[in-house]
């Protein structure tokens, strides 16, 4: 064999190893807070949100998940730059934003006012460069089956999607009770939407049964995840968050994104949250590839 075949043996198998290790699923677990932990304090003024962007510098997170129903009303778009100016300048990421939805609405005319909703969320988001909007399928209304309630999420949904895509923005359905308290249910849509632009927005403290079951088959549609400090066990009793063992299953299908602390337990957040949070940092070091 001459030298330059050698070479080229040589070439050729680095390639594939490169290729085979850059095609494997391997975890990207990033840091953030949901700005719903400091909800009262957000709620009165006590807290502002350009103060999150400078807790999440303090606590070494990659980003925040900023509930908006604090905003400012009426929202000014000045406001919105000057809080991503100071993200920015700060190196912090507003990558999501979470948002009140009832897509489940039984008559055409309130579905299509959930849309424009939507709409109008997804240009906050887009001024802000968020990538991703936390929205709520809704509840089952009186006299409808969970099978028309899904129906009705899915169309506003995919509507809502459409102009979400042309703005670059994800839309991520939470299980949140309601038509999307079982994770059947919540794929179920998402695949019936059937768009690029939409997943999953995965609550590991929303399930009220066969938790570990029902996050493993949210898992491949996981757009974003927002992980709390509390979840039920198999008896339906409030219990502490196995967080091992959950990013263990982030990990182990491939999951690239945030998780996201939304701490709403009964300590106060002041002492809670930096708890929590580093206990978020360390295993996300720990399960990242």
């Amino acid at each position: 064999m001459t030298r330059r075949n050698l070479l080229k043996l040589a070439s050729a198998a680095g390639a594939s190893r490169l290729a085979g290790r850059f095609s494997a699923p391997k975890a990207r677990l990033r840091t953030a807070l949901c700005a719903y932990s400091f909800r009262e304090a957000l709620r009165t003024g006590a807290m502002t949100y350009p103060d999150l962007v400078r807790y999440a510098v303090e606590h070494g997170l990659d980003g925040l998940d900023l509930t908006v129903y604090w905003f400012p009303q009426p929202l000014a778009e000045s406001w919105l730059l000057e809080l991503k100016r100071l993200a920015y300048r700060e190196a912090v990421e507003i990558y999501s934003i979470s948002v009140r939805t009832e897509m489940t609405r039984p008559t055409p005319e309130l579905r299509r006012k959930e849309v424009e909703e939507i709409k109008s969320w997804v240009d906050v988001a887009a001024l802000l460069g968020a990538g991703h909007i936390r929205v709520f399928g809704g509840r089952v209304p009186a006299g409808a089956t969970e099978a028309q309630a899904a129906g009705w999420a899915a169309e506003v949904l995919a509507q809502g999607a459409e102009y979400a895509g042309r703005k670059g923005v994800f839309l991520g359905l939470e299980n949140h009770g309601g038509v999307t308290e079982r994770a059947e249910t919540i794929v179920r849509i998402v695949k019936q939407v059937n768009s690029p632009w939409v997943g999953i927005n995965l609550d590991t403290g929303n399930f009220d049964k066969d938790v570990f079951r029902q996050i493993e088959i949210c898992l491949p549609y996981a757009v974003n995840a927002q992980v709390k400090s509390q979840m039920r066990d198999d008896s339906g009793r409030v219990v502490e968050s196995d967080w091992d063992r959950i990013f263990a299953m982030f990990a182990r299908s491939g999951y690239r994104g945030y998780l996201a602390l939304e701490y709403d337990g009964k300590e106060p957040p002041e002492t809670a949250v930096p708890r929590l949070l580093r206990r978020l940092r360390e295993l996300a070091a720990k399960y990242s590839a």
